[in-house]
Order: C-alpha cells, then structure tokens, then sequence
C-alpha cells in the first residue's frame, strides 16, 4: 500500500461517511486562497472531532492551534446553544482568515478566536481562573506539545478529554536521538503522559491522505493539581 491508496480509501470513507457542506467547504477554499499551509484536518478527521465532543457531552471546548477555523467550525457544531469555543492562534493573519470562517459558518456567538502565542493565552486563562474545558484539541507547535498538555491539565476537570494531533511524524517519534524540536516535543509529551497520573491515555498511529501520523487521546481520571503548582482542585461544576 502506499500514499495513493490511503488518500484512495479517505475519499471513500469521506464520500460516503462526510456530505459535501458549504461552510466547512468555503472554509478550505478561503485558506488555501490566502495561503495558509494546507496542514488542517481532514474531513473525516475533523468529523471524528465533532463526534467525541458529543460523546463527551462538551460544553465548554478549547482549541490549541486555529489555522484557517475548519476544525474550529467541526467543533464548535457539537457545542449546545449556549456552548463556548475559545481557540488559540499565533498568526494575526491565520486568525483573520478563520474568524471570517466562523462567522460565514455562523458560529461567532459560540466561537472566539484568541491571537497571540499560544502559552502566553493558556497563562491567562488559568490566571483569570477559566472554567474548565469538557474538550481540549492540541494541534499547534509540535515543540510545545508537552507544555500545551501540561496547560490542558490545569485548565480540565475530572471527565475531561484532551487530544493530541501528529504525534507519530511519519515514524520518526522513534528516534530519540532527533534534533528535530517537533520530534523531541511529541517525545516529551509521551514521557509526561506516561508519567501523568491524573490521565489515562492511548495513541493511536493513521494513515491518509495527509500521509503517516496519528493522534493521542488522554482521558483526565483525577483532576487534583500537584503540590508544585498549588495542590488546588478545580471546581467540576
């Protein structure tokens, strides 16, 4: 098998599985047309996100990594009326192209797009003291991973689930002598993961139009923070 087939089979399980839809349509087409890498989900991804937002019942979601809004606008879909969506982006203009997404698709009264770097605006949350999130959808700077999940933690609730994107970089996670940032990210991700006690957690490897990856799911089990950072329980309200 190789990279025809599995984009072969994508188009399969798309066509049948994911309708042609006008928002998330325009969505794609509005990125590409001001530029934007073309490093978002895939539909049947991106559907796969909407479906574990309802099986959680989210209310509340955060997004780490807004790109262009598609997956934004397939969350945001699962929330209830008076759900909220905040999504973090660094790039003012990324961030123009995806709040125009969201409005298109009529979901700026649940969605606010939030620009600056990505640590900085968890810091914020957390200090403002933030609700906790039903849902958090890590997919930014693959350097980071381990710090978004540790910001995640701090920002979830008992029930909470946390998923994590590209985190088997086509086979190279493997390679704990990489001197690639994104590659040793993901590694400390998994070794805090492994590690973390408040979460259970699986990954999963894919294959796809968007090439060899996979994804990372952590369930939050106890949401009791460590001695290190205030021994606080969050309100699960």
């Amino acid at each position: 098998m190789d990279h025809d087939q599995w984009t072969a089979v994508d188009d399969y399980m798309i066509d049948q599985l994911v309708p042609p839809d006008a928002a998330l349509d325009a969505a794609l087409e509005s990125s590409a047309a001001a530029g934007l890498p073309a490093i978002h989900v895939t539909p049947n991804q991106g559907k796969l996100l909407h479906l574990l937002a309802r099986l959680v019942g989210a209310r509340r979601i955060l997004e780490i990594g807004t790109l262009g809004g598609y997956s934004t606008i397939w969350l945001a879909r699962a929330l209830p009326a008076d759900g909220r969506l905040i999504t973090l982006e660094v790039d003012p203009a990324y961030a123009a192209v995806a709040g125009a997404n969201i409005q298109r698709a009529g979901l700026a009264e649940l969605a606010q797009v939030r620009v600056g770097p990505a640590a900085d605006t968890l810091q914020q949350l957390v200090g403002a003291g933030c609700k906790p999130f039903d849902l958090i959808f890590i997919d930014a700077d693959k350097a980071a991973t381990a710090e978004y999940f540790t910001w995640a933690l701090r920002l979830a609730r008992q029930g909470s689930l946390i998923v994590i994107d590209n985190v088997v970089r086509g086979g190279k996670v493997l390679d704990s002598a990489s001197t690639d940032p994104s590659i040793q990210g993901v590694r400390r991700f998994f070794e805090l993961a492994a590690s973390e006690r408040r979460v259970t957690a699986t990954a999963i490897q894919t294959v796809g139009s968007k090439g060899y990856d996979g994804f990372a799911i952590a369930l939050v089990t106890s949401f009791r923070l460590p001695e290190a950072i205030g021994g606080a329980s969050f309100d699960s309200r």
